[in-house]
């Protein structure tokens, strides 16, 4: 797969291994995240809104007959789990933007609150994180649990400096870069 964007231009490669060519794809699905060349998530994004409108109905359904405590397990195992999965690669996506809306929807259904009513509280209150809290939250563990991916100030030079214990910053011009996993882990963490 080869990923590209809009201002570059799209090369279609030729390679080869043991003499076979492979062939280049447009789309792939890897552990369940789907990706295409020029916009990565989109696809991804549009595979997972069917998955989550559904929960969006069952927790509208069994509301009146249930506690809010149950609606929130609801909510865990069947938004919570799809909306989650993955979201260290695709939640900085400006497409992220739709499942937020369809979050906040849900959380408006668990305690029979108009769509006028702001979610701020509503999160609040059910103690339930919003999609860009838990994607940054998603990143922080990701940094905590691969520390020895990270190197810091003092690993790339041997100054004792006020932050020569952050985490090193590597210098890069590239939007692409700046936006990826490893880079906005550090950015996050410091």
């Amino acid at each position: 797969m080869q990923f590209a964007n809009e201002a570059s231009n799209y090369n279609d490669l030729t390679i080869t291994y043991e003499n076979n060519f492979i062939t280049t794809v447009k789309e792939t699905k890897f552990l369940g995240l789907i990706s295409i060349i020029l916009y990565p998530w989109t696809t991804h994004i549009d595979k997972i809104i069917p998955k989550l409108c559904p929960a969006c109905f069952a927790v509208r359904s069994v509301r009146p007959f249930v506690s809010q405590q149950m609606l929130r397990m609801i909510y865990f195992s069947y938004f919570n789990s799809i909306m989650s999965y993955g979201i260290i690669f695709w939640g900085q996506s400006s497409y992220s933007l739709r499942v937020f809306r369809l979050q906040k929807r849900i959380i408006r259904i668990m305690p029979g609150s108009s769509s006028a009513v702001s979610c701020r509280s509503l999160f609040i209150n059910l103690k339930i994180l919003p999609l860009p809290s838990l994607y940054t939250f998603s990143l922080l563990r990701f940094v905590i649990t691969n520390e020895d991916l990270f190197s810091t100030n003092i690993d790339i030079h041997k100054i004792q400096t006020i932050h020569c214990y952050d985490l090193h910053i590597p210098p890069t011009n590239s939007r692409k870069y700046q936006t990826a996993v490893f880079y906005m882990c550090i950015k996050i963490y410091i």
